[in-house]
């Protein structure tokens, strides 16, 4: 009679291993798609931030080119000569990233 309640024991423990084991994958699966959401999500973020600086830059031209040129068409010139220049840079950059 002990014998059968140790297996009915060892057979209860068995299934509850089981399932804490089927627990354990579908919780490493699930922080495996965790961490692919948040590495997506922290490019993004850098990719935003390069983007808000990019936008700064060019505010920041604009407002070197209305200080420095008061006539409007020479401002407009100097715009493009500036935007010319960063576009150089940055192709630059780029390529140094390579």
């Amino acid at each position: 009679m002990a014998s059968s309640q140790q297996l009915a024991h060892l057979d209860r423990l068995e299934r509850q291993v089981t399932s804490l084991v089927a627990a354990y994958q579908q919780l490493r699966e699930e922080l495996a798609d965790a961490q692919t959401t948040i590495q997506q999500l922290r490019a993004d973020v850098r990719d935003r931030d390069r983007q808000l600086k990019d936008f700064q830059n060019q505010e920041n031209i604009v407002k070197l080119v209305n200080t420095i040129a008061g006539d409007p068409a020479h401002a407009t010139e100097l715009k493009h000569r500036l935007n010319d220049y960063i576009r150089e840079i940055d192709k630059c950059l780029a390529y140094l990233r390579e």
